[in-house]
C-alpha cells in the first residue's frame, strides 16, 4: 500500500468514504500532514466514520515514516510566537473575547494533531490504543469546529491572532518515547485544560457570551475522557514495564523539563478522569 504522502486520496469517493479501504495509521498520518484546517476536520471525521464501518485495516506492527513531510501540518497562519509574546485583551472587549476563542480553537487544533501523531507514530499497541486516540482525535476536531464557527460570528477566523505552540512542543521532546508522550502530554498538560476551563468559561459567561461558555461546557465534559485515556494507557504501560506510575511520572517530569504543575487544580474533574488518591494528595 502506497504512503498517504503520495498517494493522494480520490476526490470521486465521498466524504464518508475517503479513506475505505485504506490503513488505520496511514489515514492519520495523511490527516496529520495535512495544513488546511477545514480539510483536517473533514479528514478525521472521514477517517473515524471509515473506521466504525469497518472499512479500515489496522497494521500496528508496520513501522511507518513520514520522511520529508513537515508534522504536523498546519496553515500559514497563526504566526507562532513564545507564549510570552501572546498579548492578553481584555474580556471586556468582542476583540478581547475573539483572541480568547482563538487561543482555545489553537488548542484544539493542536490536540487533533496530537492525537493523530499517536495513532501513526507508536507501533505495537493493542488495537484499543489506536481506538482510543481517533475518538480523541475526532472529538478534538469537533471542538475546534465549534470554536472556529463561534470566531466567525465574533467577525474573526482562526489565523488573526498569534498563538504560541508549548503543546507541540512537548510532543516533539516525547516523539522517541511512548511513555513520556504519555505521561507529559494528556496527563500533564492537557489536563491543565480541566483545571482552566471553569474559570474562562465563568469569565465567558459573565461577559456576556452565553454560546461560547456553552462550547466550554462541551469541551470540559469531552477532555476528562481524554485525560481518562491517557491515564488508561499510562498505567498499562507502566505494569507493562513493571514501573511505579508516581516515581515514574515525577522522574520523567525532571528528564522532559515539563512545566510544574500550579493549583489550583479541579479535583472533581481530575478524579474522574482517573488520577489516583495518591496522585490527588500530591497535587495538595
Amino acid at each position: 500500500m502506497n504512503s498517504p504522502l503520495n498517494a493522494p486520496l480520490s476526490a470521486n469517493l465521498p466524504d464518508d468514504k475517503l479513506f475505505a479501504g485504506a490503513e488505520l495509521r496511514r489515514g492519520a498520518l495523511h490527516c496529520l500532514v495535512q495544513t488546511e484546517s477545514a480539510m483536517k476536520v473533514a479528514g478525521v471525521k472521514a477517517l473515524a466514520s471509515d473506521w466504525h464501518a469497518g472499512r479500515l485495516a489496522l497494521d500496528s506492527g508496520a513501522a511507518l515514516s513520514a520522511e520529508g513531510a513537515v508534522i504536523p501540518g498546519r496553515p500559514a497562519r497563526p504566526e507562532l510566537v513564545p507564549p510570552l509574546q501572546v498579548t492578553h485583551r481584555s474580556m471586556r472587549t468582542e476583540e478581547g473575547r475573539a483572541a480568547l476563542i482563538h487561543a482555545l480553537a489553537h488548542i484544539e487544533f493542536n490536540a487533533i494533531n496530537l492525537a493523530l501523531d499517536a495513532i501513526w507514530r507508536f507501533p505495537d499497541m493493542p488495537q484499543a490504543f489506536y481506538a482510543d486516540w481517533l475518538q480523541v482525535a475526532s472529538e478534538e476536531a469537533y471542538h475546534f469546529s465549534l470554536l472556529a464557527a463561534h470566531l466567525q460570528v465574533l467577525g474573526y477566523s482562526y489565523g488573526d491572532f498569534p498563538a504560541h505552540n508549548s503543546l507541540w512542543d512537548m510532543a516533539e521532546k516525547t516523539r522517541s518515547d511512548i511513555l513520556a508522550r504519555i505521561a507529559l502530554v494528556p496527563r500533564t498538560m492537557e489536563a491543565r485544560g480541566l483545571d482552566a476551563a471553569p474559570p474562562v468559561r465563568n469569565k465567558l459567561a459573565q461577559a456576556g457570551d452565553q454560546a461560547a461558555a456553552d462550547i466550554l461546557d462541551i469541551i470540559l465534559c469531552d477532555e476528562i475522557g481524554h485525560v481518562a485515556i491517557g491515564n488508561r494507557w499510562y498505567g498499562w504501560l507502566c505494569e507493562r514495564r513493571g514501573l511505579d506510575p508516581i516515581a515514574t511520572f515525577a522522574a520523567l517530569s525532571v528528564e522532559f523539563k515539563a512545566p510544574v504543575m500550579r493549583g489550583p487544580f479541579n479535583m472533581s474533574a481530575r478524579r474522574a478522569a482517573g488520577f489516583t488518591d495518591d496522585e490527588l494528595a500530591l497535587m495538595e
